[in-house]
């Protein structure tokens, strides 16, 4: 076991107990950067997965029954999202269940799984190429967003049925032509008079948009194709920060959510080709963003902050809402780095 990931990984798992006996059956989304007290959902809005995915890693180190317990009641009031209109739905159930229908063994969490792709394969619009964003959040119905894709992928490429992955490469291939498509890398695009247009929101240069793309890609590596992993290194520079500004500009604030996004992408990566020097880099770049997480932004000892607490994440700089908090996809995704860098879950478990 590496021992500072280690550590890092039991102090962000105690923080998901407190936060768990502070939430009680709602669900965190962010927390404020000094009192540390969490802005929660009564569904959990689009990181309801996540949520549930870090009380299934807290299961799983435990081994306490309660634990599971937990989670296992927590991924079961996601099953509202079945339904519901949106592509967000591969956040959240394909994140929520992973870990509970693999490793934890869940056949309830394998039977929303298996309800969410079915629902997901039914509403996808081939006239687009694309689960549209959906209406659930408001705004233009059919856009095309990059955060529409990961956990989308997996969900429909492990879709019983066999016309899933065929849709999941669609999906996924009409978001890299619009990534592709001049402004280059604009993460959103709205549907208008027939034809894809540059969405305001949100913008060219959003940290999260390059890393869930990766993301995705990494995804679509193991399920799909390893053909992708050519699109996924075009993704890839040496230039790119370990944390990354929330938005290209000079006043924009770091975004930890970003970076543990981009850790568990790499890793992923990694995993899925073999032995080879490009796979030893990734796994490399991802462990420089992880400890430079733990070393810069993780509270612990000698801190003004309880333990355990990942901070500098941006939930919209543009709107000026969590530009500098603790956000709990931002958790999820360092404590999943974290606990394939110790070895508790390999890459393909979330």
């Amino acid at each position: 076991m590496t021992d500072w990931a280690g550590a890092a990984f039991e102090a962000v798992m105690d923080r998901v107990s407190s936060t768990h006996a502070a939430v009680g059956t709602r669900f965190p989304l962010y927390a404020d950067s000094t009192s540390g007290e969490w802005t929660t959902t009564s569904r959990g809005s689009w990181t309801g997965g996540f949520w549930a995915g870090l009380l299934w890693l807290r299961a799983l180190a435990s081994g306490r029954h309660e634990h599971r317990s937990a989670a296992a009641e927590t991924t079961q009031r996601l099953a509202g999202w079945v339904t519901s209109d949106t592509s967000t739905r591969g956040l959240i159930l394909w994140y929520g269940t992973a870990l509970a229908a693999g490793r934890g063994g869940d056949a309830s969490a394998s039977a929303l799984r298996e309800g969410a792709a079915r629902h997901c394969r039914s509403d996808f619009d081939h006239g687009l190429g694309v689960l549209p964003w959906g209406s659930v959040f408001g705004g233009p119905r059919l856009l095309a967003r990059v955060d529409g894709i990961p956990g989308l992928v997996p969900l429909l490429a492990t879709d019983m049925d066999p016309r899933g992955p065929d849709i999941a490469r669609e999906h996924l291939a009409t978001h890299l032509s619009l990534w592709r498509t001049t402004p280059i890398g604009t993460p959103a695009w709205v549907w208008s008079e027939g034809t894809w247009l540059p969405s305001p929101q949100p913008q060219r240069g959003w940290s999260r948009g390059r890393a869930w793309l990766l993301l995705a890609l990494a995804d679509a590596c193991r399920y799909l194709s390893p053909e992708f992993l050519v699109d996924a290194c075009a993704l890839l520079g040496a230039d790119q920060p370990l944390v990354p500004r929330a938005e290209n500009r000079p006043d924009a604030p770091p975004d930890t959510s970003a970076a543990a996004i981009e850790a568990v992408a790499l890793l992923k990566l990694a995993a899925a080709q073999s032995h080879t020097a490009q796979s030893s880099a990734m796994r490399l770049r991802a462990t420089e963003i992880t400890r430079r997480l733990v070393t810069d932004f993780l509270s612990g000892p000698g801190t003004q902050q309880p333990g355990g607490r990942l901070g500098g994440g941006c939930y919209d700089f543009g709107r000026g809402l969590a530009t500098s908090h603790e956000l709990i996809w931002g958790n999820f995704f360092f404590a999943s780095a974290l606990a394939m860098q110790t070895g508790l879950v390999a890459p393909f478990d979330t």
